[in-house]
């Protein structure tokens, strides 16, 4: 039999609160036809008297994927919440399958069902999936006149969330309250994020959020004002960190190496610029390494991963990068290291203030090639009863492409 000619033996049907009564024709002929029904409790509390075996999937969700997999031979289904492929089950399922062993059906995702409800519309949301992630998350979408779609676990995930938003300065955003959409028990309801919420708050639930306040957006540049980051000092400040951003350039889906990273702005930021960034910052001070998981996790990009210890030795092992920045820990056997171990194509970017570390940029520059800046930033300042330029320390800086 050609992989033409060969029926998918796994069927993912997007299920509802609705139930049976919501499916198609071509879902209710997969459940009829299937020897083995997987999902969760509460899709299989709804779930009426069927031929097959019913099993309720276990949790942590993990740990069904190698009992689905021992259930080739069979018919199977695979009960998951609305569109399969968007914030669901679905990949996390298909990756362990080749193409031609599974199909989805899929349903209204709660997204779609929740901006039919409010009559927004759903190309100009923002739409997270938090419900088993951190709510932090939602710190760089919290921008005044945006709109937000949220899934999120349960009625005291919606009263953390209001008191995040208070917290951040926004207690003027609306909230709307959709639970269990699609379904006999649906219900939408409003409140402000600085007001009295509903103590029956019911799961599954949705959280449409229209954004109002005067706090502090994030705003979408490279540079944010260093006041967003907690520092000893230990910083990249905000114009040179445009400037190092810029020089990196990151890209969708790329990883950053962050050497020194100190309060970790420049990870952060790297990891701002694209929801599918990664980055890998080294520190050899725990108090700092502890202050850049904080400002990450403060600027809702908790998935920075801190490595403590020193350079070039903590390197050994990680991920390769698509490009590098080394903020601290210049040296020459660093370099040498790097130059070494990086791919060709790797974008390395070193920022230098001492007379020494000058010196080896520019030696490294002239042998390697690449572009040499030297940067220069002055801001006025009170000279008696006047004003004047007051310079900070020049940075040189090293940009290459390996």
């Amino acid at each position: 039999m050609t992989d033409a000619e060969r029926a998918p033996w796994l069927t993912i049907i997007g299920w509802g609160e609705s139930g049976i009564s919501g499916l198609s024709a071509a879902s209710r002929r997969a459940l009829d036809e299937a020897d083995l029904i997987y999902g969760a409790r509460r899709h299989l509390s709804v779930l009426p008297a069927m031929n097959a075996e019913v099993r309720e999937w276990p949790v942590p969700f993990a740990e069904g994927i190698p009992l689905l997999l021992a259930e080739r031979s069979r018919r199977v289904v695979m009960l998951v919440s609305g569109d399969p492929f968007w914030f669901g089950a679905g990949a996390s399922l298909a990756r362990h399958l080749s193409r031609d062993e599974w199909e989805a059906l899929p349903s209204p995702s709660t997204f779609c069902l929740a901006a039919s409800r409010l009559g927004w519309s759903l190309e100009d949301c923002t739409c997270l999936g938090l419900h088993a992630k951190p709510l932090n998350r939602i710190r760089p979408s919290v921008q005044p006149g945006r709109r937000l779609l949220v899934l999120i676990r349960d009625g005291d995930a919606v009263a953390e969330l209001a008191n995040k938003l208070n917290q951040w300065g926004f207690g003027d955003t609306t909230m709307h309250l959709l639970e269990s959409l699609g379904g006999e028990r649906e219900r939408v309801r409003s409140a402000a994020a600085d007001g009295e919420l509903p103590l029956d708050i019911a799961h599954p639930v949705a959280v449409g959020l229209a954004i109002c306040g005067t706090g502090a957006a994030i705003p979408s540049t490279p540079g944010l004002p260093d006041h967003f980051f907690e520092h000893d000092g230990q910083i990249t400040k905000q114009s040179l960190r445009a400037m190092t951003l810029s020089a990196l350039a990151p890209k969708a889906g790329e990883r950053l190496w962050d050497i020194g990273t100190g309060s970790g702005s420049v990870a952060i930021e790297w990891l701002l610029a694209h929801p599918q960034n990664q980055a890998v910052a080294f520190e050899r001070s725990p108090e700092r390494a502890a202050r850049a998981r904080h400002n990450a996790e403060a600027l809702g990009v908790d998935w920075l991963n801190v490595i403590e210890g020193t350079v070039p030795a903590v390197l050994s092992d990680q991920p390769q990068p698509d490009a590098v920045f080394i903020g601290g820990g210049l040296s020459d056997n660093l370099l040498a290291t790097l130059w070494e171990r990086l791919p060709s194509g790797t974008r390395l970017v070193a920022n230098a203030v001492t007379l020494e570390s000058e010196t080896l940029l520019a030696q490294w520059q002239a042998s390697r090639g690449g572009e040499l800046l030297r940067l220069e930033l002055s801001h006025a300042a009170p000279i008696g009863t006047r004003r004047g330029w007051k310079g900070s320390y020049p940075i040189v800086q090293w940009r290459v492409t390996r």
